[in-house]
Order: C-alpha cells, then structure tokens, then sequence
C-alpha cells in the first residue's frame, strides 16, 4: 500500500528537533516583560518561543522564510495575540516597529557571512522603535562532543500513524562553518522505512564580532548574557543592542 506523508512534514521535523527546548524561554520572558509590545521573532519556526509569549498577554510577530512553518504557527495561533508572515531575515519590510526583536537559536548564524548578516541586522535597526531592543542568540565558540562520550538517543514521535526518529550523529567544525548533522528515519504505518541525513551549517561567529557588525547595521551593543547548556542543547550567547540614536 501507497502511504502519502503529512502535508506538514517539515513542520513535524521542526517541532520534533526543536520544540521541546525551554531552557532559553524565561531569558525571552523577562526581555518581553520588559520592552514595549510588539514583538517580533526572527526564524519563528512552529512559535516555541512566539506563541510561549503570546500565551502570557504578549502581542507578537513571527517571521520564516519557510511558508509551511508560517501556516503551522498561524494555525496554532488562532485565539492567540500571535500571527506570522513568510520573509526572509536579510530583506524584510513590514511597516510596523516593534520594541523588542528576537532571534533565538542562532538564526543569524544560518544567514551566510557578515554582508548577510548586516543586512538581517540593518533590517532589525529599521523595525524598532525608539528606546527598543533586539536580542540576538549566538554559538561562541563552540566544541564539538567528545567522541568518547555516552551514545545520543533519538527524538521520536508519531503523527497520524508515522513514526519520525532524529538522532544526533556528529557537530563538527569545517572551514569556519559548525556543521551539525542528524539521522532522519521515517516508518510509514505499513512499516516501510526510509531515511536520510539533515545537514545544518551555522557558521561561526564571536560575540565582538557580531557586536561591530551590529554598529555597522545601526545598532548599539547593550552588553550580553548567558543561556546555559541543557541535557541536549548546547548553551547560547545572547548580545543585547539598541537602535543608535
């Protein structure tokens, strides 16, 4: 039998290798509780973080350049002072200012090199308002796991007779690129297997870097502060910025 997959597969991948991260959601609270609604989250995906703060009276934005991702956060939206709207991080015009923008788990390392950057950061600049903040979530520095250490256990999960596993295989360091790489199986309800191997490369950055590239975006370093590791993710630099006066 010809088993067709969910339309939202991509989404499932998501909420399954992301969805469950928490440790960085009380940093993001204490930002939002703190800065003037709205607020706009870069990279979005499903709304982890959205939709956390949505549900605690916040109003807020999502923005991914993924449609499907859009379209699975605005249907858990509903009800929620929450939306989202497919852009891209480098080039978006929404014609409204927020007084705090997000960029969780290191979505600006997913951009390309320090022009891409820039421009996601001169986008940030010109979608504050006066007196708002963006935070933006880095990997300084990172170490790749000893290979000596424990073996990893697959996040799984079934959806409409599915099973989705994803396990961690290798984070490594490749010509100023962290390169994380992950087994995807899928067993479809007739018991057929497939799988494949998801890539992601962030590329790497330092604190003080991203800090001069944010003054040549228009934006003012405000200090930074720590996310720290949990038992399956790595911990976090967030750099805390202004729009110059």
């Amino acid at each position: 039998m010809n088993h067709e997959h969910p339309p939202v597969e991509l989404a499932i991948w998501h909420d399954l290798e992301c969805g469950a991260y928490e440790t960085d959601l009380s940093s993001w609270e204490r930002h939002a509780e703190a800065a003037e609604d709205p607020i706009l989250d870069l990279g979005c995906g499903t709304g982890r973080v959205s939709l956390h703060l949505a549900r605690r009276g916040h109003t807020v934005v999502g923005l991914d350049r993924d449609e499907g991702l859009v379209a699975a956060f605005n249907e858990r939206a509903r009800g929620l002072p929450a939306e989202a709207v497919a852009a891209d991080a480098r080039e978006f015009d929404l014609d409204r200012r927020f007084g705090l923008i997000l960029a969780p788990m290191q979505i600006v390392q997913l951009l390309g090199g320090r022009e891409e950057r820039i421009r996601c950061l001169a986008c940030v600049a010109r979608h504050l308002l006066p007196g708002g903040r963006a935070a933006i979530a880095i990997v300084d520095g990172l170490v790749p796991a000893p290979d000596d250490g424990p073996p990893s256990l697959p996040d799984a999960r079934e959806v409409d007779g599915w099973v989705y596993s994803s396990l961690p295989l290798v984070t490594a360091f490749d010509g100023g690129l962290i390169v994380v790489r992950r087994l995807r199986q899928t067993v479809s309800p007739g018991g057929e297997l497939s799988e494949d191997v998801d890539e992601v490369s962030l590329w790497e950055i330092s604190a003080p870097q991203l800090e001069e590239e944010a003054r040549a975006a228009g934006l003012e370093p405000l200090g930074r502060e720590e996310i720290p590791a949990s038992e399956d993710h790595i911990g976090s630099t967030v750099i805390l910025l202004e729009r110059a006066a």
